[in-house]
């Protein structure tokens, strides 16, 4: 959230609080109808940039190109231990390796690695790769959904022809998708003895 939520957030409840003490449920209720209508105003006046500075925190850079900004870190009040947690969650254990590390106007700290520490892109060994398909649902729980068929321009006849070839029924299904390649996935209810499979293992006593 941000920082002007919070507190619109706070003044809120405040104004609600004294009417609801003395059993005055329509002077609380105009009192938050008012509050909300301005909170609405000032969420379209921050769409403007000008203004948006003046309401919402600006980011704030807590390491640059693989140093510690403190002025960053004394702005937040962020002691060096939450800092390195921070990267840790997201991976990062060498601060010389990230270009970048800022606190977003949310809270949230978005890190930049140096180019020679992110990842290897398709695009950095010269690679074609293919469209990156998503999965569409025609299945879920046991419910065929109808307007992704018709999306598709398919019909129910050509699902239950495919789920007959499969030897599945639909209420035994819990999700089936369509496939890049026009292949129809299912996961149903049935349990598989993997006997002993080291890739299936469950922690627990009853492995």
């Amino acid at each position: 959230m941000h920082t002007f939520d919070i507190i619109y957030i706070l003044i809120l409840t405040n104004i609600i609080s004294a009417p609801v003490e003395d059993h005055n449920m329509g002077k609380a209720l105009i009192y938050a109808g008012i509050t909300v209508i301005l909170y609405k105003i000032f969420i379209r006046l921050s769409l403007h940039n000008k203004l948006r500075w003046i309401i919402y925190e600006s980011p704030t850079v807590l390491i640059q190109n693989g140093n510690i900004d403190r002025k960053g870190l004394k702005k937040v009040r962020m002691p060096m231990n939450e800092l390195l947690s921070h990267l840790r969650v997201k991976g990062y254990t060498d601060i010389q390796s990230i270009s970048i590390a800022v606190m977003e106007e949310t809270g949230d700290i978005s890190v930049i690695p140096k180019s020679e520490y992110r990842p290897v892109q398709p695009n950095d060994l010269n690679l074609q790769v293919k469209k990156e398909f998503i999965p569409i649902p025609l299945i879920m729980d046991g419910q065929i959904i109808d307007h992704n068929l018709k999306y598709l321009q398919l019909d129910r006849g050509w699902l239950m022809n495919e789920l007959e070839n499969k030897g599945e029924r639909v209420e035994n299904i819990t999700l089936a998708t369509l496939l890049g390649d026009g292949k129809l996935f299912i996961d149903n209810n049935e349990e598989k003895d993997h006997k002993s499979n080291p890739f299936y293992y469950n922690p627990g006593k009853d492995n």
